[in-house]
């Protein structure tokens, strides 16, 4: 066949598919009609390696895509690169090469048996990329006229061969399945430390990987923080902060510059980490022995988040099809290191949160006031009661007066309880509007009434794994009382405009000053709920009858008030102010001995306090006193009726200034002691006729 026909028929053949492998396969049933052609290798010398690589082969029955490593003896190796640089050959004919290094160890890996085989290196650009082996099982050996032919399809077979790997390396450049298996493995989990350990167990099927990190760039401080490492056999989330060295700085700062250039890989491969000093600086930091690093920069347009790194014990263990394959990880790790790192804030920021509220709700309560003054005293039996019913889930009913302290009570309950570390919400029943009643404590749905812009959750709901103050009990409406019944029977609520039941873990603690069981006889107040209730009642008594607990009170009250006011000294009590305390009636209770102190402290800051004229109604009827005008000599009379005439200049008055203890020039106390003494009332016991 002419030379001229042979190359325009051959090249048809080859360049007629765009797969290398049905280019061969015709070429091969073409070749065998001029010559003994059985077999067709493509090869690719890997020198890194040491190895040839078979990326294709062809026989008179079919063609097939391969990606093969034949290692290389020493030899073998000798005569590749001999052959590789020995660029006067076209084709080599090898008529015996079971004697031939490389051929022989080429026939042994494919297992087959050739009787001759040409050898033609593919070169472009002055490099050999490869070569072309066409074999024969044959007896019929090659021919030199065989060989000049071969020779005349160097050109097309060089051409395909580079656009195979051209296109090979951008295939791998986003390996659609690796990316899959990839991103599959880095989104399965919540926790970025188990995407990372299934990851690296993917990546060592592909590659040598015996560690993966996950770092982040913190650059305000020069440093790296290392987040998340792991390995086939466990994960682990970190927190290590590296800062850089100035070497490592400058290096940086030059792998910034390339970045912002556009010049920088995807992905850099260390395979020397003792002569690179990020990479040194970085092995050492996280105590791992000597090993190749490659290095993602996962960066998307002008943000860095961060880099994923992989390490290989050793020197020179990565090359370019693992850096390619590696790439794959930038967009799915870019997304996961980001996320990570807002999950992270995130759950920070909710456990300060949580902290800063459990911290805050303890000051509160600290300096509300909210403490028990009198449990050895005056409520020394409603201690007992409340001792052993905190630690049940009981409902209770605190009964008692205007601002005896009810609230505090509750407040005690729930927090000597297991329900301490869950919500208190406390609710004055009296203070909502009857329209608002179920919304504020059973919440509503978006759109459930006019106004219903958004859901909202009520205050039931809000108290879940906690304790409801419901005060004021005996104000709430009968229609609400209907549904404070089906939560107490249930311990379920649906939101207003809602069908979805809603299951709460709560105790209930109510309060009233009103008689609820006559509210029942006026069918005021539902009896089924009246019973659900009155489970475990509480009676407070009102300050009037614990009157030992005044003096406790009163400091208690004047060291919180002080802290209020911002003053910046306790001011001292008058003598006798005290027994003025001791003396009222107290209509209003703790609440009103709270405000009296308060308003005393306003009036004189420095001291020293006196309630004398603070207290309403606080003067005597000395008419109501007086005795008979006649004439006697009994001292204890005489003193007595002019002390009389003095409190009836001073309108009662005893104590202060212009009080009858000044006129008569005594201490106050000491004159009320001879009052008592002398039998002459005074305070709320005495009336103004």
């Amino acid at each position: 066949m002419e030379k001229n026909v042979f190359f325009r028929e051959a090249t048809l053949r080859i360049c007629g598919n765009l797969e290398i492998e049905e280019a061969m396969f015709s070429t091969l049933n073409f070749l065998e009609q001029s010559m003994p052609a059985t077999i067709m290798f493509l090869e690719r010398y890997e020198e890194r390696l040491t190895a040839t690589r078979t990326i294709a082969k062809a026989t008179l029955e079919k063609g097939e895509s391969l990606d093969l490593l034949t290692p290389l003896s020493p030899s073998a190796q000798k005569w590749a690169a001999g052959y590789l640089s020995d660029h006067s050959k076209k084709v080599y004919l090898v008529n015996n090469p079971a004697e031939r290094p490389l051929a022989s160890e080429m026939m042994r890996f494919h297992k087959i048996s050739l009787n001759s085989l040409m050898l033609m290196p593919l070169e472009t650009g002055g490099q050999v990329i490869g070569s072309l082996i066409i074999g024969s099982e044959k007896e019929e050996q090659f021919t030199q006229d065989h060989a000049d032919l071969i020779s005349l399809l160097s050109e097309p077979f060089a051409i395909a061969m580079s656009n195979t790997l051209k296109h090979r390396n951008e295939l791998k450049l986003f390996d659609r399945d690796f990316f899959w298996e990839v991103t599959m493995r880095i989104c399965g989990s919540l926790e970025i430390e188990e995407g990372l350990q299934a990851c690296i167990e993917y990546l060592s099927q592909h590659m040598p990987a015996d560690s993966l990190y996950l770092q982040r760039h913190v650059h305000d401080l020069g440093s790296m923080h290392i987040v998340s490492r792991a390995t086939t056999e466990k994960c682990e989330e970190l927190d290590i902060l590296i800062p850089f060295h100035e070497q490592a700085k400058a290096q940086i700062a030059e792998l910034a510059q390339a970045w912002q250039s556009g010049v920088l890989p995807p992905v850099i491969v260390v395979n020397k980490p003792k002569e690179d000093s990020y990479t040194r600086h970085l092995l050492e930091a996280l105590e791992e022995p000597a090993s190749s690093v490659m290095i993602l920069i996962l960066a998307i347009e002008k943000t860095v988040a961060g880099a994923l790194v992989v390490l290989a014990k050793g020197d020179n263990r990565f090359n370019e099809e693992h850096a390619s394959l590696f790439s794959n990880l930038k967009v799915p790790f870019f997304v996961a290191m980001s996320n990570a790192i807002k999950h992270r804030e995130i759950l920070r920021l909710k456990d300060m949160l949580a902290d800063d509220n459990r911290y805050l709700h303890g000051e509160l309560h600290r300096l509300s006031g909210d403490e028990i003054v009198g449990t050895n005293f005056g409520l020394k039996e409603v201690m007992n009661k409340v001792q052993q019913v905190a630690a049940l889930n009981s409902p209770v009913l605190l009964l008692g007066e205007t601002g005896v302290g009810k609230d505090v009570v509750a407040n005690t309950i729930h927090y000597s309880s297991a329900r301490s570390k869950g919500p208190f919400i406390s609710v004055n029943c009296g203070a909502i509007p009857d329209s608002l009643i179920d919304s504020e404590l059973f919440g509503h749905e978006k759109g459930a009434f006019t106004g219903a812009l958004s859901r909202k959750r009520g205050r039931f709901e809000r108290a879940d794994k906690g304790t409801i103050f419901l005060d004021e009990i005996g104000e709430l409406p009968l229609l609400a009382q209907v549904r404070l019944l089906k939560v107490l029977q249930s311990k379920e609520i649906e939101r207003v405009g809602g069908v979805k039941t809603i299951s709460l873990d709560i105790r209930i603690i109510t309060a009233t000053n009103r008689n609820l069981e006559e509210m029942v006889k006026l069918h005021e107040f539902r009896e089924d709920l009246w019973f659900r209730l009155n489970v475990f009642p509480i009676w407070i008594p009102p300050l009037r009858d614990r009157k030992e607990d005044i003096p406790a009170l009163l400091q208690h009250f004047i060291s919180i008030k002080v802290r209020e006011l911002n003053l910046p000294t306790i001011p001292t009590l008058l003598p006798g102010a005290i027994d003025t305390l001791m003396n009222y009636h107290w209509p209003g209770n703790v609440r009103e001995l709270e405000n009296i102190v308060e308003r005393a402290l306003i009036l004189n800051p420095s001291g020293p306090l006196t309630f004398d004229s603070l207290l309403p109604g606080h003067v005597i009827s000395i008419k109501e006193q007086q005795v008979e005008r006649e004439e006697t000599d009994n001292l204890d009379e005489v003193v007595s009726r002019h002390i009389l005439r003095v409190l009836l200049k001073t309108q009662g008055k005893v104590h202060g200034p212009d009080g009858a203890a000044a006129v008569l020039g005594v201490n106050p106390s000491t004159l009320r002691n001879r009052m008592k003494k002398l039998g002459i009332d005074y305070g709320r016991k005495s009336k103004l006729k």
